[in-house]
This record gives C-alpha cells, sequence and structure tokens, in this order.
C-alpha cells in the first residue's frame, strides 16, 4: 500500500534518511523543516500520514499535531513522532494531543515500515467510508454523527485468568471502559452484532492456546470483530514479531513492563476511533437502502452514483490524480427480454450485478445507471491498471454462460465498455464535472458498440 508521507524534521540529513527508506517501500514523500510549513503542506497536499520530529524551530510537533487535530481538514491523518525524546512525559503529552504513534530514534526500519502500513491501511478505511458518509450528507439525506455515551467494552486475554485480572486492577483507575477477562476460546465464541469488545488487548503468546498472532488473525477474520482494535503484548522488544503482529491486524503493540497510565491513555484513543468509524459505517448502511440502492440488483442507483462521481471528481481537482469511469452495456440485451421475458431479464441483470461485483477491488464504485447500463468509477488509477479492470470486467461476464430461471438452459452474454480516464475534469455550462466524465466514458461505449460490441474502447482523451 502506497500513499504520500509528509516528513517534517528540522534536520535536512534526517529527512534525507526517512525519504530514502520510504521512496524503497513505493512511498510518495513530502518534505518540511518547520511546523509552519508541516501545516501548510498538510492542508494543501493532504498527505496520508505523518512523520514529524518532536522539536522543531518554530514549535513542537506536538503543538504541530494540535492544530491538525484542530482544523477538519486535517484531523483524521495519522501522526507519528519520530524523536530522541523518549521520556514518560513526552509520550503522554503527544498521545493526549492526539498522535497516533510515538516511535522513539533509532528507528528499527523493519517496525517502522510495518507501524506505516497499518497506519496506512486504517486511514484508508476511514476515508473511504467518511467519503460514502459525505456523499450522504450532500444528498440532503443524513442525520448527523451518531454520539456515543456508553463506554467501551475491553476485551483482556492472557494464558492465565490471574494476568489478566492483574491487568485489569492496573488499567481500571485510568479507564471508564468495561474491562472483560476474556479467554481465547471466549473471543472467538459466536456474539450478537455489536456485542464484540471495541478492544482486545491480547498476550503475544498464550500458552497451550497458541500464539497471540494466530489469535488476532482470526478476530480479523470474524464478522463481529474485524473493525476493534487489537492490541499484541509483547513481553520484550521484537522487531519481527512486532512487524509481523501489525502485518496480520493488530492496531497497536504493548511492551512489558506496562506503564498503566499510558497504556489507558492508548486504549482509550483506540476506542474512540473505532466508535468514529462505528458511526460512519452506521452513517452509510442504515435508513438509506431505499434511497440509493437498485433494488433489483441491490447495486448503487444512479442518483448515489452521480453523487458519489461529484466527490471523486472534486477530490482529483484537489489532488491532481486520476481516476477511472467506466460505462458498460449488455450486448443486445433487448433481444433476451423479448425471447425468454422480462423475468428472464431480471434473473440475467442479477447474476451480471455479482459477477461484477465479485470482480472489483474493495472502494471501486459499482452502480446500475440505467436499465442494462451499469457505472464502475475506480477513485485512483493509471489507464493500464483501468484497462485491465475493464477488460477483466468483460471475462467475468462473458466467460462464462448464465443459468436460466426454472431450468430453462445457459445462455451466454457479452457487455461493451467505455472508458475514460479522468483528471480534474472541466464542468460545462450545461454539465457538471461528474457528468462531463460520465459523458466521455459513454461516448466510447458507443464506439465499442459501433466496433462489434463484447470489448473496451478508451476515450481517446485518455
Amino acid at each position: 500500500m502506497t500513499g504520500r508521507i509528509l516528513i517534517v524534521d528540522d534536520l535536512a540529513t534526517n529527512r534525507i534518511i526517512l525519504k530514502v527508506k520510504l521512496n524503497a517501500a513505493c512511498h510518495e514523500t513530502l518534505l518540511a523543516a518547520t511546523g509552519a510549513e508541516a501545516l501548510e503542506i498538510a492542508h494543501a497536499q493532504q498527505p496520508k500520514l505523518i512523520l514529524m520530529d518532536m522539536q522543531l524551530p518554530d514549535m513542537s510537533g506536538i503543538d504541530v499535531c494540535r492544530r491538525l487535530r484542530a482544523s477538519p481538514a486535517t484531523q483524521h491523518i495519522p501522526v507519528v513522532i519520530v524523536t530522541g525524546i523518549n521520556d514518560r512525559a513526552s509520550r503522554l503529552q503527544a498521545l493526549e494531543a492526539g498522535v497516533d504513534e510515538f516511535l522513539a530514534k533509532p528507528l528499527n526500519e523493519v517496525i517502522l515500515l510495518a507501524r506505516i502500513r497499518s497506519l496506512l491501511r486504517a486511514h484508508q478505511t476511514e476515508t473511504e467510508l467518511r467519503l460514502r458518509s459525505e456523499t450522504w450528507g450532500g444528498m440532503d439525506l443524513a442525520e448527523g454523527e451518531t454520539v456515543f455515551a456508553l463506554p467501551g467494552r475491553i476485551g483482556l486475554i492472557a494464558a492465565e485468568t490471574a494476568i489478566s485480572m492483574v491487568w485489569r486492577s492496573a488499567l481500571s483507575p485510568y479507564l471508564r471502559e468495561r474491562l472483560m477477562v476474556l479467554s481465547p476460546a471466549a473471543a472467538l465464541a459466536d456474539t450478537p452484532p455489536g456485542a464484540a469488545p471495541d478492544f482486545y488487548m491480547i498476550a503475544s503468546d498464550l500458552g497451550r492456546y497458541g500464539s497471540g498472532q494466530r489469535l488476532v488473525s482470526d478476530l480479523r477474520s470474524r464478522t463481529t470483530s474485524r473493525h476493534s482494535a487489537i492490541a499484541l503484548v509483547l513481553t520484550q522488544a521484537d522487531p519481527e514479531t512486532a512487524a509481523m503482529a501489525l502485518d496480520v491486524g493488530a492496531s497497536d503493540l504493548f511492551t512489558m513492563p506496562m506503564d498503566p497510565q499510558e497504556t489507558a491513555l492508548r486504549i482509550s484513543l483506540h476506542v474512540q476511533r473505532k466508535r468514529r468509524a462505528d458511526g460512519l459505517r452506521s452513517a452509510v448502511s442504515t435508513g438509506l437502502k431505499m434511497a440509493i440502492t437498485d433494488p433489483l440488483t441491490g447495486l448503487y442507483n444512479r442518483r448515489y452514483a452521480l453523487a458519489h462521481l461529484d466527490r471523486i471528481a472534486a477530490e482529483s481537482r484537489e489532488t491532481g490524480r486520476r481516476f477511472a469511469v467506466m460505462v458498460l452495456d449488455l450486448d443486445r440485451f433487448k433481444a433476451i427480454n423479448d425471447t425468454y421475458g422480462h423475468a428472464t431479464g431480471d434473473a440475467v441483470l442479477e447474476t451480471v450485478a455479482r459477477r461484477l461485483s465479485g470482480a472489483l477491488d474493495p472502494g471501486t464504485l459499482l452502480a446500475r445507471i440505467g436499465g442494462e447500463e451499469f457505472l464502475v468509477v475506480i477513485p485512483t488509477a493509471t489507464l493500464a491498471d483501468a484497462r485491465h479492470t475493464a477488460e477483466t470486467l468483460c471475462q467475468a461476464i462473458g466467460g462464462a454462460p448464465i443459468s436460466l430461471p426454472d431450468g430453462r438452459g445457459n445462455i451466454t452474454v457479452t457487455i461493451s465498455v467505455g472508458l475514460a480516464m479522468c483528471s480534474n475534469p472541466p464542468p460545462t455550462p450545461t454539465r457538471s464535472a461528474a457528468r462531463e466524465a460520465l459523458a466521455r466514458a459513454d461516448a466510447a461505449l458507443m464506439g465499442s458498440k459501433t466496433d462489434g460490441r463484447n470489448q473496451v474502447t478508451i476515450n481517446s482523451a485518455a
């Protein structure tokens, strides 16, 4: 996973060293030497993550973080403090200011890159949820974020119950959340939706029950716990174990001996982020299915798709990044309705929708925008990637016959695709930027139809 990372350090040597490490891991980098410069770049460039020294010429890294958190435009950017100052008071102050991670120099490259991957994954998920939630708000259908007043639920899991109880006694003076001592088996037991802990604190060694990393992976694979925050408790600093834990799904790492106040503060921050993400998911999924989805296929409908496309076009204007728009049309669909009836036509559309959805990556918009017409929007894409996706969709539909209802045999269905690559699409006097992008893809679709169908045509301006 790649993304632009802002490096903030007053020493050019430190900036260059970090830039080389991150570029080698395929991350784009931005550089700043002062707090003011960092704030300006953060607002203008919207980096995916900020790595920042504690001491800067004009203000502290903690003060920069406070200002970032105070601005709606930058409050959700993950911030990692990288510093040679590693005293307890500084760590607590940084966490209270909203810092996501505090790493002491000298940096371990394995852990640094694993932390970055973990934070970027979480940021990408929250960004996508926020984009969809804001699309809802742009349609004047939002009800606002849910305010969670109830305490969070914390699951404490160690090889022995006595160890978990020691953790609970140490943390309880600093937390309002409910602390529950769980066995590994109880953590994996079926729970009603919404009843799983918001945060799991898991020992790396679970004795006869196995490793903590395996439990982290198991919890991430289950519907009820996949969105919970998880921290693995290490008995000693081990870079390889730490990196592996983060890559299998741990949100954080705690090292013994535990500082109860710092650990509690980290837990509270994770619970807040998890509850915020829960609110965004609720805003996307509840109460609006009839308004934004197609009742036959379950895909987004034209109304939602155009509103979402407008937001993607707006992001393109801010970032300069290209996005791909595809219009897909079933070939000779009228003949299917005329020959087999509309009930069969509906069944074909449902099958096509399932196949398209299964062939697309998460985060890609798929909508039914007409009778047999579908829209695909990839928020960030190259022409080569978009072309490959379009060809994959053609194969997904035409590569295998579709079974007709009531055992009436099979038919082969194909699609034609029009593809347009867009970057900051200009609106016209009669069309918004989103509709202009859609019109370009639609024009390419006509080319596919004219040239014989069952193919991909790219808009000449791509």
